[in-house]
């Protein structure tokens, strides 16, 4: 994860949105020419963990914890992820796709040129279909690319915590056949942590998941270490996020594994927690990405740059670390990485252009945006 190869006065030649050449490129005749000289060229970034469709806002819970609540407090007294869910089943689909986009916009302009978006704020057949059906209507309209994931495991909604396994039923038999048969997502994730799944309710969902076709991914340890990432490693999952609490056992799980292990520094400045070991996961050899977890209640971030910062800051990564973990390790974070996440001959064209001599100014000024233009598969962007 140490190791950026960095080639000085370098063209790019690209095709059909592929790159074709990289190196000293003879002249192709009639094609458009950007002129990047004095800049750099990077990867556009990767964000493998988002939230990006929900409804209102969780600023109250921002100063709750502030004057010192905790979550179960916070959630007593009437906030956390059900009160997104409230406030997301009230709001068309529409007004969901239109806040949603914007904020894909706003992420594109910052260098995110590839995300996933979950599902997770409906927690019933018909609010899921509603958020799944606004995803894929995103990823159609959007220039970013979005991978769809399936979380109608996010949480117990409030009107089944008298008869939980009534809720699971409604996800094995009901919603995951029919995300399944009309190709709404390519993964399922599930939140297994205390006080949300288990690990046999996990393991349940994720084999019904996996029977119909669809890639996993598991929320956990990021409460408590509960074997969510062992989980995570005997299902093959294509990642495992959070892990704030990751035990030294489960690290040699992971690092023996081809799981990514997404780490999400933001969610642990926001809750004031400790962050994941990521430098520990690191040096025992596990693949590691970053993502922003953007969502409204415990990460309200949706800037690459950011995260980069934070993971270096607060993670212990080194700077090269940070920008692999958020372009190559990401995209592998979504199975992605043949096509994403580097700049070689035969991938997609996925360019960032900055303003800057060295790939360390973004996560140095992250408050700043120094991308001048965003290459997205081969058309040249602007931003003012």
């Amino acid at each position: 994860m140490s190791d950026v190869g960095v080639l000085k006065n370098a063209d790019i030649y690209i095709e059909d949105g592929i790159i074709k050449e990289i190196g000293s490129v003879a002249d192709k005749g009639d094609c458009e020419t950007v002129d990047a000289s004095g800049q750099m060229i990077l990867p556009g970034f990767v964000d493998p963990h988002t939230h990006a469709i929900f409804a209102g806002t969780r600023e109250r819970e921002f100063a709750m914890r502030a004057r010192g609540m905790s979550y179960s407090q916070i959630a007593a007294a009437g906030g956390g992820i059900i009160d997104t869910v409230l406030k997301t089943r009230e709001t068309p689909k529409s007004k969901l796709r239109s806040q949603a986009a914007r904020r894909i916009d706003a992420m594109l302009g910052r260098g995110t040129t590839t995300l996933e978006i979950k599902t997770g704020y409906g927690l019933d057949f018909k609010n899921e279909l509603k958020l799944l059906e606004a995803a894929n209507e995103l990823k159609e309209e959007s220039l970013a690319d979005i991978v769809v994931t399936f979380l109608g495991a996010h949480a117990i909604p409030p009107e089944y915590r008298a008869d939980r396994e009534d809720y699971i039923r409604i996800i094995t038999d009901e919603l995951l056949p029919y995300v399944s048969k009309k190709k709404l997502a390519s993964f399922c994730d599930i939140f297994c942590d205390e006080g949300f799944f288990t690990i046999s309710e996990s393991e349940r969902i994720l084999r019904v998941a996996l029977e119909a076709g669809l890639g996993v991914k598991l929320h956990a340890d990021e409460l408590s270490a509960n074997g969510g990432v062992s989980l995570a490693v005997e299902l093959g999952a294509v990642s495992v996020d959070h892990l704030e609490n990751i035990s030294h056992d489960e690290i040699t799980s992971l690092s023996m594994s081809d799981t990514v292990g997404i780490v999400l520094p933001s969610v642990a400045a926001y809750l004031r927690t400790k962050p994941a070991p990521a430098r520990e996961m690191i040096d025992r050899g596990c693949a590691v990405a970053l993502a922003t977890d953007l969502n409204p209640g415990t990460s309200m971030v949706d800037n690459m740059q950011t995260i980069m910062f934070l993971g270096i800051s607060q993670c212990g990564m080194t700077v090269e670390e940070a920008l692999n973990a958020s372009t190559i390790n990401a995209a592998a974070a979504i199975g992605l990485a043949e096509r994403l996440g580097s700049i070689e001959v035969g991938k997609q064209a996925d360019l960032l252009i900055v303003d800057a001599e060295d790939f360390s100014y973004l996560p140095y000024h992250f408050t700043g945006n120094r991308i001048t233009n965003v290459v997205k598969n081969g058309t040249v962007l602007e931003f003012s």
